[in-house]
C-alpha cells in the first residue's frame, strides 16, 4: 500500500512538471494596444497574435493568409471590436490602416495602425473599448500603453505608462489623454537635451577642446598666457660707451612695455632699462579675459547648433546621420589640433561656430528619432536647446576653473597638448568607425568610464591644478610656449 501511494504521488509529480514545463518555456500570447496622444488626435497600433486571434475567428490563420485571403475579413472583425467614447458621451471616430505581420517575442502578430479622432478635434480624456480577441478567449490579456503624450511627459519607450489591462471582464478603460500642460513636456526634453549632451561623449569632448585654449592667447603661431613679458632681459642695468647711450633696453614681452634707455651721463653709466621694470609690467592674465573668451565660445557654439536644430528640427534640411556623426568626429580634431597649436586667431569661437551648425543636426535627429516633433516645435526645440545650454555651463563650471589655474603654471603647455593628443585619438578612431572603415571603437570602454564619471574627472583635474599652483609657489608663473 505504502509503494501504491509513493508511486501514485510520483506520478502525480511528473504529470504536474511535465505539464508546466511547456507553459513556462512558452508563455501565452497576449495582445497589445499603443496610443500616441498628440492635440487633435490619437495615433498608435494594435497588436493581435495570430494564434490567438485564429481561436477567436474560428480559422486557420497563418502570417501569410492573414495579409491574403483573410485580409479584408480580419479588418473588418478588428474594427467592429473597437470603439471610443469622450467624456460627453459622443462617439469618435475609429480608424485602421493597412495591417502587417511583425514578429514579438518570438510570436506572429498581425498589426494594424490606429487613429482615433474627436469629433470637435481636441483631444480630452476619453473611454476606450475594446473586446479584440478576448471576447471570445477568457485568459487572453490585452495590455493598453500610453508611448507618447507631450503634455504628460511621456516621450520615448522608457517612459511609456501602462493604462491597464483589457481582458473578459474588463473590456474599457479611461485613456487620461486630457491630463498634464506644456510645461510638463518642456522640462521632459530640458532633462533630455540634458541627457543628450551628459551621456554624449563626442559633443561634451568637443566642448572640452574648445575650453583648453581659453585662458591663452595666439601670437605668432603659438600658444601664451595673455600678459606675459618676456622675463629676463628686462630692469638689467645698462652701462654705456662713450657715448653714453644706455644698452640693455627693456625687451618687449607680449604685452611688456618696451623699455626706456637710461640717460647717459657723464660717468657712461645709464639709467634702469624699463621705465618701471619689472616683468614688463605685467606677469599675470586676466581671469576676466579668459572667462570672457569662454563666453564667446559658448556662445558662438549655441548659436551654430541652434540655428541647425530649428532648420531640421522643423524638416527644411535634412542630412542623413552617418556623415553628421562623421563630421562631428572630424570637429573634434580640428579643435584638438587647434588647442596644441593656434590654426588662426581666435579660432576657437569660429570652429565653435561653424562646426556648432553640424553638431545641431545631430541634435535634431534625435528629436526625429524620439518623435518629439509631434508636440509642439517650439516648446520642444526650447526645452531641448535649454537642456543642451545647462549642461555646457555645467560642463564650463566644473573645469574651467582648474584650466584658469593651470594656465599660471609651467606644467600647462604639457597638460593642454596631452589632453588635446587624447582627443585628437579619440576623434579619429571616432572617423574611422563611423565612416566604417573599422569595426569597433577600440577607446569605447574608456570614452564611456570618463563619460559616467564626470565629477572624479573633474575633481582629478582640479587636484592636479592645486598641487601645480602650490609647487610653481606665491607668482604666477607665464605657462605658454
Amino acid at each position: 500500500m505504502r509503494r501504491l501511494v509513493s508511486a501514485l504521488l510520483l506520478s502525480a509529480f511528473l504529470l504536474v512538471g511535465g505539464l508546466a514545463s511547456p507553459a513556462a518555456a512558452h508563455p501565452m500570447s497576449t495582445s497589445a494596444v499603443l496610443l500616441d496622444i498628440r492635440d487633435d488626435r490619437v495615433e498608435g497600433e494594435v497588436q493581435l497574435p495570430v494564434d490567438r486571434l485564429a481561436i477567436a475567428v474560428d480559422r486557420d490563420l497563418t502570417p501569410t493568409s492573414v495579409l491574403g485571403e483573410d485580409r479584408s475579413f480580419l479588418k473588418r472583425y478588428t474594427a467592429r471590436h473597437i470603439s471610443a467614447v469622450g467624456e460627453d458621451g459622443n462617439p469618435w471616430t475609429v480608424g485602421l490602416g493597412t495591417g502587417s505581420v511583425r514578429t514579438i517575442d518570438g510570436t506572429a502578430h498581425l498589426v494594424y495602425p490606429l487613429t482615433i479622432r474627436p469629433p470637435d478635434g481636441q483631444v480630452t480624456d476619453f473611454r476606450l473599448r475594446y473586446d479584440v480577441i478576448v471576447e471570445e478567449l477568457l485568459t487572453h490579456k490585452v495590455i493598453a500603453t500610453v508611448r507618447y503624450d507631450f503634455d504628460r511627459g511621456i516621450l520615448k519607450t522608457d517612459d511609456a505608462e501602462t493604462l491597464g489591462v483589457l481582458d473578459w471582464d474588463t473590456k474599457s478603460l479611461l485613456v487620461p489623454a486630457g491630463e498634464g500642460s506644456w510645461l510638463k513636456g518642456f522640462a521632459t526634453t530640458a532633462g533630455l537635451g540634458i541627457e543628450h549632451v551628459g551621456e554624449g561623449a563626442d559633443h561634451l569632448l568637443f566642448l572640452l577642446m574648445l575650453l583648453i585654449p581659453a585662458p591663452l592667447a595666439a601670437t605668432a603661431g603659438r600658444w601664451r598666457t595673455e600678459g606675459t613679458g618676456a622675463i629676463g632681459a628686462i630692469g638689467a642695468i645698462g652701462v654705456t660707451g662713450a657715448t653714453g647711450v644706455a644698452g640693455g633696453a627693456g625687451a618687449t614681452g607680449v604685452t611688456g612695455a618696451m623699455g626706456v634707455a637710461g640717460g647717459a651721463g657723464s660717468t657712461g653709466v645709464a639709467g634702469v632699462a624699463g621705465a618701471v621694470g619689472g616683468a614688463g609690467g605685467v606677469g599675470v592674465s586676466s581671469p576676466r579675459r579668459s572667462l570672457l573668451r569662454v563666453v564667446h565660445v559658448v556662445s558662438a557654439f549655441a548659436l551654430g547648433h541652434s540655428l541647425t536644430l530649428a532648420l531640421a528640427a522643423s524638416g527644411v534640411i535634412h542630412v542623413p546621420s552617418r556623415p553628421v556623426e562623421t563630421l562631428i568626429a572630424f570637429s573634434i580634431a580640428v579643435s584638438a589640433v587647434h588647442a596644441i597649436r593656434p590654426l588662426v586667431a581666435r579660432g576657437e569661437v569660429l570652429i565653435a561656430a561653424g562646426f556648432g551648425l553640424v553638431h545641431g543636426l545631430a541634435f535634431a535627429s534625435l528629436i526625429g528619432d524620439l518623435g518629439l516633433d509631434r508636440g509642439s516645435l517650439v516648446t520642444t526645440l526650447l526645452g531641448f536647446n535649454l537642456g543642451i545650454e545647462l549642461t555646457q555651463l555645467l560642463v564650463v563650471a566644473l573645469i574651467m576653473p582648474s584650466l584658469i589655474v593651470l594656465s599660471r603654471t609651467p606644467v600647462y603647455p604639457a597638460f593642454r597638448i596631452g589632453v588635446a593628443v587624447v582627443g585628437l585619438v579619440f576623434s579619429v578612431s571616432w572617423m574611422l568607425e563611423r565612416a566604417t572603415l573599422t569595426a569597433g571603437d577600440p577607446f569605447e570602454g574608456a570614452q564611456t568610464w570618463l563619460v559616467g564619471h564626470p565629477l572624479l574627472v573633474a575633481g582629478a583635474v582640479a587636484a592636479f591644478a592645486v598641487a601645480a599652483r602650490l609647487r610653481c609657489g606665491a607668482p604666477w608663473t607665464a605657462a605658454g610656449r
